[in-house]
């Protein structure tokens, strides 16, 4: 059974930037709107796999990575702020306030993935719309891994983000003054508003010319990464990635290990991997029939690549999915 080649809906074959962003596919985990009062703090726990988010909708307040941040940033009415890589943090209303860990504190349960926090006490009032997203596609993990430890954006100061601008207003509106579908309406216009903070990151930042995301922007390293993803069960060689790119096999090996930081085969590998183990988890198959989609002659083979590469046996992947999948049936 071979694999299946990956069309571009986008309507542009050449672009591997926006073939990564199409994969940018989340599940909201919770989100929370938050109501605190005049002295506050927050600490938020790390989530690995995760992404959290924080929408401003009324007052101000602070973020900060943890103690060893020196880079504390304010957040007011119209600032969206991305925390790509789960990590811990706190979130408070001035200098010195306890920041307790949010778990603790009382909330509000509105349904299995939307609660209300109501926290401090005092003149002065904050409103925000946090929120905790999980992302499996290995395109998205790739993307996520390369984005900087948060991205903050004022979309009522920035220049093209009008719409952006429109869908905080929208979540403030909904927010302040909840609505049959309100729910389903804010984690939505959440998941719509982390694709757009991203891709203004990518826009903007010198640093999204560098490393995996600067080899999907070159014209030649580009085009091999697209044929990697499209086609994991070709029988990929340095030589054949060497000739679509329309380079020699030593300039490409070269300058693919440069870009992207691994050799070109050793990506290979990883991706096919990465494409079995989302199989394995979403999909009613073997792992032999995963093998064969990837192109690999012998279950075993693709067993030791599996292993070596996650650290995990692709039947144990196959066995957790299965048990998870009878627990939710």
């Amino acid at each position: 059974m071979q694999a299946k080649s990956i069309n571009a809906p986008w309507g542009r074959p050449d672009d591997t930037l926006g073939e990564a962003l199409h994969f940018l596919r989340m599940d909201g985990v919770f989100y929370c709107r938050s109501e605190l009062k005049g002295r506050w703090g927050a600490g938020i726990p790390a989530m690995p796999g995760h992404l959290w988010f924080h929408v401003v909708t009324e007052g101000e307040g602070w973020l900060d990575l943890g103690e060893s941040d020196t880079e504390a940033c304010l957040l007011r009415p119209g600032a969206f702020v991305l925390i790509p890589h789960g990590q811990g943090h706190r979130l408070w209303s001035e200098p010195g306030v306890p920041t307790p860990d949010v778990l603790e504190l009382d909330r509000e349960p509105l349904s299995e993935r939307y609660e209300i926090l109501r926290h401090g006490r005092g003149e002065g009032r904050t409103s925000m719309i946090c929120g905790a997203l999980s992302y499996t596609h290995p395109a998205t993990r790739a993307l996520i891994a390369a984005l900087p430890d948060r991205i903050l954006i004022d979309a009522l100061h920035a220049s093209r983000m009008e719409w952006m601008q429109g869908t905080l207003r929208l979540i403030a509106e909904e927010s302040r003054e909840p609505r049959p579908g309100g729910e389903a309406l804010i984690t939505r216009l959440g998941d719509i508003l982390v694709v757009q903070a991203i891709r203004s990151w990518i826009e903007t930042d010198p640093a999204a010319r560098a490393g995996w995301l600067g080899a999907l922007r070159d014209r030649q390293i580009g085009r091999a990464i697209a044929l990697i993803h499209r086609r994991p069960a070709e029988a990929w060689s340095v030589a054949s990635l060497a000739r679509h790119a329309a380079m020699s096999r030593s300039a490409f090996a070269a300058r693919f290990t440069e870009l992207v930081g691994e050799p070109v085969m050793r990506y290979v590998t990883r991706w096919r991997m990465y494409v079995a183990m989302d199989a394995l988890k979403a999909q009613n198959a073997s792992v032999a029939e995963v093998a064969g989609r990837l192109g690999y002659q012998s279950e075993a083979a693709f067993s030791r690549a599996f292993k070596r590469v996650l650290s995990v046996s692709p039947g144990s992947i196959r066995r957790t999915a299965a048990t998870r999948g009878m627990e939710s049936a």
